[in-house]
């Protein structure tokens, strides 16, 4: 089953509302489509999207690599053999962790349409899932509102965007707790906003007023694994890694160092299902969970991190909203409030 052909295509996908994390404001996505067709007509779908500020990786930059040396290392190449394929994938060239994720899913998307299987199966599970929705950093009274429409639609977790002024963060998330019921639990994204200092402060601020949250995410620079083992050291609530952890590398330094209580995996960030495998799995080792998040981006992408989350023991928590700040209707994962279904058609499910 040779694969004959690789297709790179991109798509402008318009939010419905702008998107606003401590990074960066989003009006619409780039997404990037991949097909791997194989000489008996079978194809696999993968998709990824440009992240400048996360990743690195450029509309240009990922579509350079899908096209020269991805596309070098699996032409002629049978898609039977994933494993091997995959490996080709991670050397083919340094970094570009989002065209290897938009490949990764591709391939995987193909070999389960080969064993005529959903791709939940074959990676070995399928628990239930559900995700969390997120609301965009701003002034307290927007957020507020927005929390509370999530709340009327079903969601009973919140993933709120902080990190650019840790004094008006506080204020964020006290005017959000007074407009929601109690039982609402809370997840905190600084995404690197935040000096060590400052975000124990915060923390130990937020933990005197008792609030409902499960864990502040990537509080420092991403690069800080002493701040984050700072942070961690000085709180008890727990915090969790997002952008330091890309590879599996990652992951091990902050894992063996204790420097964070969880993990935030996501597929455009590790450059795939393959990688997330291995992250999760050094995450079972030491004992600490995982999340399975995305960047903003297709529910292509989006439809194969909850295949992965669906299969593997060690992901218990998802943030998987991206698709539903999109104009466009979801292709393949399936949402009925906060529960997250997956389609059990072969491969990823995802008819384009």
């Amino acid at each position: 089953m040779k694969i004959v052909k690789i297709e790179v295509a991109t798509e402008l996908c318009p939010l419905r509302v702008p998107f606003k994390t401590a990074l960066r404001t989003a009006y619409e996505i780039e997404n990037i489509l991949v097909k791997v067709h194989t000489e008996n007509g079978l194809m696999g779908i993968g998709a990824t999207v440009p992240t400048w500020v996360i990743t690195g990786d450029s509309k240009e930059s990922i579509i350079a690599a899908l096209q020269g040396p991805i596309t070098n290392a699996l032409l002629n190449q049978d898609a039977r053999n994933l494993n091997a394929l995959l490996l080709k994938v991670q050397k083919s060239c340094i970094n570009n962790s989002s065209a290897k994720a938009a490949i990764d899913i591709a391939l995987h998307d193909l070999f389960a349409k080969w064993l005529n299987q959903p791709l939940y199966a074959v990676l070995g599970g399928h628990k239930p899932l559900t995700t969390c929705m997120t609301i965009g950093l701003d002034d307290p009274n927007v957020m507020k509102h927005a929390a509370m429409d999530a709340v009327e639609k079903g969601f009973s977790a919140l993933k709120i965007k902080v990190g650019n002024a840790p004094d008006k963060d506080i204020e964020r998330i006290s005017t959000i707790v007074d407009a929601i019921p109690s039982h609402i639990r809370l997840r905190l994204d600084a995404n690197q906003g935040w000096r060590a200092k400052d975000a124990i402060r915060v923390i130990h601020e937020l933990e005197r007023l008792a609030f409902n949250i499960d864990w502040v995410e990537q509080p420092v620079h991403a690069k800080d694994f002493e701040g984050m083992k700072y942070v961690t050291d000085h709180v008890n609530m727990k915090i969790m890694a997002d952008e330091s952890v890309f590879a599996p590398q990652d992951a091990f330094a902050l894992l063996k160092d204790r420097c964070v209580d969880l993990l935030n995996i996501k597929l455009l960030k590790c450059g795939g299902i393959g990688e997330a495998i291995k992250i999760a799995d050094l995450g079972a080792l030491y004992g600490v969970e995982c999340m399975i998040g995305s960047m903003m981006e297709s529910s292509i992408s989006v439809t194969a991190a909850a295949h992965f989350a669906a299969s593997h023991p060690n992901v218990l928590y998802c943030d998987f909203d991206a698709p539903l700040w999109l104009t466009e209707s979801p292709r393949g994962i399936i949402y009925q409030g906060e529960d997250v279904k997956l389609p059990d058609a072969m491969g990823l499910g995802v008819v384009i």
